[in-house]
């Protein structure tokens, strides 16, 4: 009863009387409130360690939207600080632009008087082998000088070897007056030693020559000739180096579709082989692998290669000359 008319009264006290009560309970509150933030922070420090997912659960829902927000924040800071610098250098490059467009004189080019220069005269690439007129005769530069027949030239195409023409059937005489031209004093062509041949029977009737053309023709003209049938690239480069000349009888492939007869004479720095080819002025001009020439005269019997090496001796006997 004393309780509830106190309460009846209180409105009724004087204000200082209340104040002072306030005051007497502000303390209280103060560590009631201290008292349970210490437990609180016990729980959640217990929770957190013995229990993980329960202390999550109990944070989450405070924790996450202050974060969320703090990231807002940081995010607009961000974009404000950007747009503050775009607009700064904005600033900057229109007052550049500005000071630019100004009028500035234009300075016209002036043309230069032409200055007629000579036209440069081109320095040709020496050849490694080519055709020059030397003594009244065509000769083949390059290794040994070697005096060149064409079996098709019309001074001696049409001329007998044996009852056949120069022409198709002379290879066999048009490069052995090569040989005797170039390795000896003699003085022949292919109609002389189509002649002379034909008298020594080394005219084989619709087929051209007999191998023993090659070595009976130099022998008689003072000259070494050996049958190499093991002549290989490398043997082949030595000879020619060695101031020699060789004749290959070579078989269908880049020279022939049946069989002919070539003269090497020489050889380039490179290894390469220089040739002189009766029937061809271009393949005369060009250097050719040793290795295809030894390919293309390997005998079609399987028995080696059909390579004379020649090499000058001695001068020749007059009687065996076939000069006219």
């Amino acid at each position: 009863m004393e309780g509830i008319l106190k309460d009846i009264m209180e409105p009724f006290r004087p204000a200082a009387s209340r104040e002072r009560t306030k005051k007497r309970s502000r303390p209280l509150l103060l560590v009631l409130t201290l008292a349970l933030l210490c437990v609180g922070g016990m729980e959640l420090a217990f929770c957190s360690l013995f229990s993980p997912v329960l202390f999550h659960r109990i944070t989450d829902p405070v924790v996450r939207p202050v974060v969320q927000t703090w990231e807002t924040v940081q995010a607009q800071l961000r974009l404000w600080d950007f747009h503050r610098r775009r607009d700064g250098a904005a600033g900057w490059v229109s007052l550049g632009t500005g000071e630019y467009s100004c009028p500035r004189p234009v300075l016209l080019p002036v043309t230069a008087p032409a200055v007629n220069l000579p036209t440069p005269t081109p320095i040709p690439t020496p050849a490694v082998t080519e055709f020059i007129q030397l003594d009244g005769r065509t000769v083949l530069t390059g290794g040994v000088p070697c005096v060149y027949f064409n079996q098709g030239d019309e001074a001696w195409r049409d001329k007998p070897f044996g009852s056949d023409p120069i022409g198709p059937y002379g290879c066999g005489p048009t490069v052995m007056a090569m040989v005797v031209a170039s390795l000896t004093s003699q003085t022949t062509d292919p109609a002389q030693m189509a002649l002379w041949a034909y008298e020594h029977d080394y005219w084989c009737p619709g087929s051209g020559s007999y191998l023993t053309i090659i070595e009976g023709t130099a022998k008689a003209f003072g000259l070494n000739c050996t049958l190499q049938k093991k002549c290989g690239p490398q043997e082949l480069l030595q000879h020619l180096n060695a101031g020699g000349m060789a004749v290959a009888l070579v078989g269908p492939g880049h020279f022939t579709d049946s069989g002919h007869f070539i003269l090497l004479h020489g050889a380039t720095s490179s290894g390469q082989v220089l040739l002189a080819d009766s029937n061809s002025r271009t393949n005369s001009l060009k250097a050719w692998d040793p290795a295809l020439i030894v390919k293309e005269a390997a005998a079609s019997n399987g028995d080696g290669v059909r390579l004379w090496l020649i090499s000058p001796k001695a001068e020749p006997s007059p009687a065996a000359s076939p000069a006219s």
